[in-house]
């Protein structure tokens, strides 16, 4: 069973406002690790540092597998 890590960033404005940036997908959480110190001394993620997720995905396999209801 391959996985392999994703690094997100999430920088919440308000309750209802957030900006959400994929930094990159690594082979594994150490790499991920070695990611976030590089990336939270830039401008902007050093202003929001505590924003930094991973996680981990199995490939070759459906993440999504119900469906969804749009609310207006």
């Amino acid at each position: 069973m391959k996985q392999v890590y994703i690094l997100h960033h999430v920088h919440v404005f308000e309750e209802d406002n957030e900006d959400v940036k994929i930094i990159g997908i690594y082979a594994s959480e150490a790499l991920a690790m070695q990611a976030i110190k590089r990336t939270k001394k830039l401008e902007g993620f050093r202003d929001v540092p505590d924003g930094f997720e991973i996680s981990k995905y199995v490939l070759d396999t459906d993440h999504w597998a119900e469906g969804y209801v749009t609310v207006s």
